[in-house]
């Protein structure tokens, strides 16, 4: 494991978190969200990405956590599985395949399908705490 590498990947995934979330109950309504994003690495760990599962998992807590702490803002968490961004570009549309054919949606998801599931957690007025996973049914198989 090289721990320069997951401290700095830590920064960025949780610490970021948290220290965009500490100034946002001075700038947000009570009525008002704070919307998270992991990934299913947290359910779903992969051989040699430990680390990698552990941040994504910090994250759901976290929401779930801030959503007691900083009530009645509303916290919550999108955990999206592959999606189509420009890094994943970057890959062969072979291995994109090998990596989604076993879902129940065999493909990456559009970044504009994983924007809706942000924008349903921001304006569902009823809905804090939760994780809404969106992943093409790939924890299911």
């Amino acid at each position: 494991m090289d721990f320069g590498s997951a401290s700095g990947a830590l920064k960025v995934r949780f610490w970021g978190a948290m220290m965009a979330v500490k100034h946002a109950p001075k700038r947000i309504t009570a009525n008002g969200s704070i919307t998270l994003t992991d990934g299913v690495l947290a359910h779903r760990p992969q051989k040699g990405a430990p680390l990698t599962a552990a941040f994504g998992g910090a994250i759901e807590h976290l929401a779930r956590g801030l959503a007691v702490d900083l009530a009645p803002i509303r916290v919550n968490a999108v955990c999206p599985g592959l999606v189509l961004t420009d890094r994943l570009a970057q890959l062969s549309a072979e291995r994109i395949r090998q990596m989604t054919e076993r879902q129940l949606l065999p493909r990456a998801a559009d970044p504009g399908e994983v924007a809706q599931a942000h924008l349903y957690l921001m304006r569902g007025g009823y809905t804090t705490g939760q994780v809404l996973i969106v992943d093409g049914g790939g924890m299911l198989v």
